[in-house]
Parts: C-alpha cells; sequence; structure tokens
C-alpha cells in the first residue's frame, strides 16, 4: 500500500475515533486535532523512509496519544493534568478491525451532538462534523452545500471557536432536549452517507467506508431512540440505496437505475430497508420517512417498467411541501416525466435552472429528457454542462460517453 493511500484510509477510517476520544478524555477539541493532525503529517513525512506500518491504526492512535501526554504535561495545571494523563495513559490501539468498527462509539456520538449544538448556525453544524467525524475535506463538503470552499473553510473555523467560546459541552444530550438537537444530527449523517454513495471528487465511483460509516451512526441512533419516525426513515432510505451498490457500476461504469441488473441487489439489506420503511410511515411522515417510501417502491418493482410512478410523482408532491429544495423539486419533475412524458418534465425543470444552474446532475437529468424527447442536439449541450461540472471519475466517463454517442 503507498503512504499517500495508507494516509487516505486513515484519515476516512481513523481520525473521527481517535479525534472523538480524545476529545472526551482532554476537553478540549483544539487540542485533540491538533494532535491527530500532526501525527498524520508525522506519519506523511517518516512513512516514505520507513515503510507504512503493519497496523497504521494502532501507530497513528500512539503517535497522537503520546503528543497529547505532551501537550497536557506542559499546559496544564497540576490539578487537571492528573486524571487527563491517566486516561491517555489507559488509551490503548484496537486489537483488530473488529474491534476497531467498535470502538469508542460513545465518545463519536458525543462528539456528533457536540458538533450539532443549536448553538452553531445548521450549516455550520453540518459543516463541522463532516469535517470531523467524516474525515471530509472541505472542498468536499463545499460541494455538498454547492457553495466555495473559503466559505466552507470559513464555517469550521467560526464553529470551532463558537464551542470553545460557548462552553458547548462535549455530551449527549438528555431526553428533555434530545429533539431538538436531532434534526442537525440526522442532516449530518446522510450527507456523510451522500459523500460515500455518490462522492463528489476523485475516481472511485462508491466509497462503502463512508457509507457504511453513515448507516453505524444511524443504527446508533436508532438504539437510542428505537420509535422515531425520521430516524427510523433514514435508516431505512440508507439502507435501500447501499444495498443497490452492486449494480451501480460494471468495470467501473455507471449503471442507472433503469439498466441495473436486480439480482445483484443486496437483498437482505433491501429487505430491512422495505421494513423500516413502512415503520416510518406509520404516522405523519417526515421527509427521510418519504424518501425511504420512494426508495422502497422503487426496490419493490421488478423491474424498471414495473415501477409505480404515480405513487411516486404523490410521494414527491407531499415531500415538496415540507422541503421546498430545488434538488426535490428536480427529481419530482424527472418522476412526472416518467408518468407523463418528457414535455411535462422539462416544462418542471425549465424554472430551476437558475437555482441549479452549477449542479451537474440538474444538466444531466435535463438531457435525458431532451434525449426522450427526440431533441438530441440539446440533449448534447446539456450534457456538455454536465461534464463541465461534474468532479466524479465515473459520471464523468458516464457523460463522456453520452456525449460522443450524441456527437456521432
Amino acid at each position: 500500500m503507498s503512504v499517500e493511500r495508507a494516509i487516505e484510509r486513515l484519515v476516512r477510517d481513523e481520525s473521527g475515533r481517535v479525534l472523538a476520544t480524545l476529545v472526551r478524555i482532554t476537553g478540549d477539541f483544539g487540542l485533540a486535532e491538533e494532535v491527530v493532525q500532526e501525527a498524520l503529517i508525522t506519519a506523511l513525512r517518516r512513512w516514505p523512509e520507513t515503510g507504512v506500518p503493519a497496523s497504521p491504526r494502532a501507530w497513528v492512535i500512539t503517535t497522537a496519544k503520546n503528543l497529547a501526554i505532551d501537550r497536557v504535561r506542559r499546559q496544564r495545571r497540576f490539578d487537571e493534568r492528573s486524571r487527563v494523563l491517566g486516561e491517555l495513559a489507559a488509551l490503548r490501539a484496537p486489537a483488530n478491525p473488529e474491534e476497531a468498527m467498535s470502538a469508542y462509539p460513545d465518545d463519536r456520538l458525543r462528539l456528533l451532538f457536540t458538533c450539532c449544538h443549536p448553538a452553531l448556525a445548521m450549516p455550520a453544524r453540518v459543516a463541522l462534523t463532516l469535517r470531523t467525524i467524516g474525515g471530509l475535506t472541505s472542498g468536499e463538503i463545499a460541494r455538498a452545500f454547492l457553495v466555495p470552499r473559503a466559505t466552507m473553510q470559513q464555517r469550521v473555523v467560526r464553529a470551532k471557536k463558537k464551542i470553545q467560546a460557548a462552553g458547548i459541552p462535549y455530551a449527549i444530550p438528555d431526553p428533555a432536549h434530545l429533539e431538538e438537537r436531532l434534526e442537525g444530527v440526522l442532516a449530518v449523517v446522510y450527507l456523510i452517507f451522500n459523500e460515500g454513495y455518490a462522492p463528489t471528487e476523485g475516481d472511485e465511483g462508491l466509497r462503502v467506508d463512508l457509507a457504511e460509516e453513515a448507516i453505524h451512526l444511524a443504527r446508533v441512533l436508532h438504539d437510542l431512540r428505537p420509535n422515531h419516525r425520521e430516524i427510523t426513515g433514514l435508516l431505512a432510505l440508507m439502507l435501500l440505496h447501499h444495498g443497490r451498490r452492486h449494480a451501480r457500476f460494471d468495470d467501473g461504469d455507471v449503471v442507472l437505475l433503469e439498466d441495473q441488473d436486480r439480482s445483484r441487489w443486496d437483498h437482505d439489506a433491501m429487505a430491512e430497508g422495505q421494513q423500516l420503511a413502512a415503520a416510518a410511515v406509520t404516522g405523519p411522515p417526515g421527509p427521510y420517512g418519504l424518501q425511504a417510501a420512494i426508495a422502497a417502491l422503487h426496490s419493490e418493482a421488478p423491474d424498471w417498467e414495473a415501477t409505480d410512478w404515480p405513487q411516486i410523482e404523490q410521494l414527491y408532491r407531499i415531500l415538496r411541501v415540507q422541503v421546498p429544495s430545488p434538488v426535490v423539486a428536480m427529481n419530482h419533475a424527472v418522476a412526472v416525466a416518467m408518468g407523463h412524458g418528457p414535455a411535462a418534465g422539462l416544462a418542471m425543470l425549465e424554472p430551476l435552472e437558475a437555482a441549479l444552474a452549477e449542479h451537474h446532475l440538474f444538466h444531466s437529468a435535463r438531457g435525458a429528457l431532451l434525449l426522450r424527447a427526440s431533441r438530441p442536439e440539446d440533449a448534447l449541450a446539456a450534457y456538455e454542462k454536465a461534464l463541465e461540472r461534474v468532479g466524479n471519475g465515473p459520471e464523468r466517463r458516464f457523460l463522456e460517453g453520452r456525449i460522443r454517442a450524441l456527437s456521432t
């Protein structure tokens, strides 16, 4: 394994876990982040000469722990440092991958709720948690929010300062305050999943580690509140999407839902997702429950032609009332096109162009509908716009293929 790849995997797989535990022990967000970053920088400097350790995970945990011990000895008063040093000394690296997956789950949950504290603005909550728990770069988060990288970096910095200045506690909220905190936490978990399901950058079509980390966090939340419809809906939604992962690519190339071999779907995940989706809509459904119901309808259809488009269109109509966003409206337009023809869908997409001008999926969806409407020249122009804005390798190759076909 190359040094660069080993560091990348550490950032994705371990930095959030190590950071969360060091924040708990030291009570200092800044110190914890500083020593984790320094440990990764040290690895990047030393490993090209010494080679990647047999257990990169254990190496970075031990290095970060030792750096934290050094900082605490130099910076803390005697009455503070004895407890912290004792807990740091007792900290050990997980012995194997199975233990690592379950190590310190409460620490990450505490950090998740800390980053999603209501004292922070919602965009800052989501950005900070994606940065610390998910290990995403500022550029990746910026693309998820459709904002410039510099704006996202400022949000993260301001959020950290606000946590320190306001003395925001590192704790899971008590039951009386849990509900008000869940909206931001669920948004964070879903964005982490989306970055795994469809990475914004790079040549990977899927980052299973991020998607499964989000599903794991949703399960932890579901264990905390098993009867909460929106937690249930989010877990169902992610399972239903993740269950299609084996059929979404063919030799690294994108396979659209309509062309997927449904026998390759993870039917255990689908069955669990369908059961949870049904539970999520037993009462008035929220946004995640509605999206889970839509995904369940797709999963239940034996093939593309048998999809219940009228029901999906109706669910999107309800969802647009709860979440009046241009992305939801775009998906609604596609559903309408499937039931009423491409002209109806294109008419709904037209007023969304200004809001989604930099969103490659908008132009790609428009290109598909224009192609169905027998307007190949307009479809070609739409696909070219999508290609200018896409950052993911497999999606880029898909668009290039469509452009080549239309050009010839």
